[in-house]
C-alpha cells in the first residue's frame, strides 16, 4: 500500500568555521527533517547550535548526521574502522549534538548516518545491530534512518527502531544503495521530482534500468548540491501534487 505521507529529510550544519556551505533557510521551508551534522565529517559547535535553531525556529524534525572523521572528503571516504570503533563514534557524535540540541529545548528524533558511513551500515547488518544497540545502551531511543536493506531489516528484527529512507538526487545501485558523489553538482529539480514520487510510492530505477521496490517513509535532498532549494521546492510541490502530505516519519518498530 502506497503512504499518504512522506518525510523529506534534508543535511544541514555542514558548514565549518568561516567556510559556508548550503543556504538552510531556504531548504528548511520545504523539508520535514533535517539531519544535523556532528561535527566529524563537517560542522563545528556554533555551526551545529545555528543549525538547531534553525530547524527549530522552521518547526521540523531534528535529527543526528553523524560521519567518518574525514573533513578533508566530506565523509565520502571509507576508513577502516572496527565495529566498537563505529559504534564509539556514532555515540559521541550523536551525544554531543544531543546537548547542543538539549540546550535549545529541541529533542532528537533521528539519527542517520551519513555518506561512507551510511554505506558500510547499509552493508553490514553486524554493525547496523551494533549502532542501534549502542545507541540504546547510551539512552538514545533514537531510530536509525537508513536504506531499506538486509542491514535495516536485521536493525528491526533486533527491536531497535527505524526509518527507511533513500536520497532522491542520488542513482540507485541494483541493491537500492545510493551512488555517493565525492562532488555533487546542479541536477535537474523536475527529473529529481519525478524521482522522488515514484520512490514515495515504494519504487526505485536502477542505474542498470531495473525498478526494484523501495519502501521507504523518508526522502532525502542533499543540502550541499549547489542547487539544493530549488531542487527542495520541487520536490515538494511534486509529492503534495501526487498526495503526499510532508510531515516527520514514525519510526518502525
Amino acid at each position: 500500500m502506497v503512504p499518504t505521507s512522506i518525510d523529506v529529510n534534508a543535511d544541514a550544519g555542514e558548514s565549518f568555521g568561516r567556510w559556508r556551505l548550503g543556504d538552510e533557510a531556504g531548504l528548511f521551508a520545504f523539508v520535514s527533517s533535517a539531519n544535523i551534522a556532528c561535527g566529524h565529517h563537517a560542522g563545528d559547535p556554533s555551526t551545529l547550535r545555528a543549525a538547531v535553531r534553525n530547524a527549530r525556529d522552521a518547526g521540523i524534525a531534528v535529527g543526528a548526521h553523524p560521519g567518518y572523521d574525514d573533513k578533508a572528503g566530506f565523509g565520502r571516504r571509507a576508513l577502516a574502522m572496527s565495529i566498537s570503533e563505529t559504534v564509539d563514534s556514532v555515540v559521541y557524535q550523536v551525544g554531543a549534538l544531543a546537548a547542543i540540541a538539549e540546550s535549545e529545548d529541541v529533542r532528537l528524533r533521528h539519527v542517520k548516518p551519513h555518506g561512507a558511513l551510511m554505506g558500510a551500515i547499509c552493508g553490514d547488518p553486524e554493525l547496523a545491530v551494533e549502532v542501534a544497540a549502542g545507541l540504546r545502551s547510551a539512552g538514545f531511543e533514537l531510530p536509525l534512518m537508513m536504506a531499506p536493506t538486509t542491514a535495516l531489516t536485521a536493525v528491526r528484527t533486533a527491536g531497535h527502531p527505524v526509518i527507511p529512507e533513500n536520497a532522491v538526487d542520488l542513482d540507485f545501485t541494483d541493491d537500492g544503495i545510493n551512488v555517493i558523489e565525492p562532488r555533487p553538482m546542479a541536477k535537474d529539480p523536475d527529473r529529481i521530482a519525478e524521482t522522488a514520487v515514484t520512490v514515495a510510492r515504494g519504487r526505485a530505477v536502477t542505474v542498470s534500468g531495473r525498478s526494484i521496490e523501495m519502501p521507504v517513509r523518508s526522502v532525502c535532498v542533499h543540502g550541499d548540491r549547489p542547487n539544493a532549494v530549488p531542487i527542495a521546492a520541487a520536490v515538494n510541490r511534486a509529492l503534495t501534487a501526487a498526495g503526499f502530505a510532508i510531515r516527520p516519519a514514525e519510526p518502525w518498530v
